[in-house]
């Protein structure tokens, strides 16, 4: 004679509870007498919400707050900077055209985000392209402020070494006292002469 086997059980009160099937809670709890809400689906029924204008999730967007550009719009753009023209521009001008790349940048990966979501199909090329002209300038910068960097490095060295200059001056004090004076240095500049025309 076959035993019928012993029912276990778990204590697990949330057994059976499918969230697929939308079945319910098997216990009522005690927000089982609180109403949910309903939506609203007329649109004149819902509440109007203010958009700050200068709010700054509207970087993401361009100006016309416009998600997604044509695959004309988003080709028509100019050629990267060159480490060239980097180097005449100010620390400051550096630094605000790094976050210029930066802000586009975040632009481009929003559009990128919002096509593959919507599966549009188009302008995936020319994002890619546009991406990679604000990476060549974003390169072009580091490399310009390496230079410069190295060039401070190296003059901070023979500063070091020279007597004329003072690594330890005050902002407002005088860094460089040059050693000879301007008498001086015409008064070698003659003995220099009369000793180049005694050799001869």
């Amino acid at each position: 004679m076959q035993q019928r086997r012993r029912r276990k059980r778990d204590n697990n009160m949330y057994r059976g509870v499918s969230p697929l099937r939308r079945t319910g809670l098997r216990y009522p709890v005690e927000m089982s007498k609180v109403p949910l809400p309903q939506p609203v689906l007329d649109p004149e029924r819902r509440s109007k919400v203010e958009i700050d204008e200068s709010h700054g999730l509207w970087g993401f967007f361009r100006e016309d707050k416009k998600l997604l550009n044509t695959p004309e719009e988003a080709s028509q753009f100019g050629r990267p900077w060159v480490v060239e023209e980097l180097r005449h521009k100010s620390w400051e001008d550096l630094h605000s055209l790094w976050w210029v790349c930066c802000k586009e940048r975040n632009i481009l990966a929003t559009q990128s985000y919002e096509r593959e979501r919507l599966k549009t199909g188009y302008g995936a090329a020319e994002l890619a392209e546009r991406d990679e002209a604000v990476q060549r300038t974003q390169r072009a910068i580091k490399h310009a402020l390496t230079e410069r960097w190295y060039a401070w490095e190296e003059a901070r060295k023979i500063a070091v070494d020279d007597e004329e200059v003072d690594m330890n001056a005050e902002p407002g004090e005088r860094a460089f006292s040059p050693v000879y004076h301007r008498d001086s240095m015409f008064e070698d500049d003659e003995l220099d002469d009369k000793k180049v025309a005694k050799s001869a």
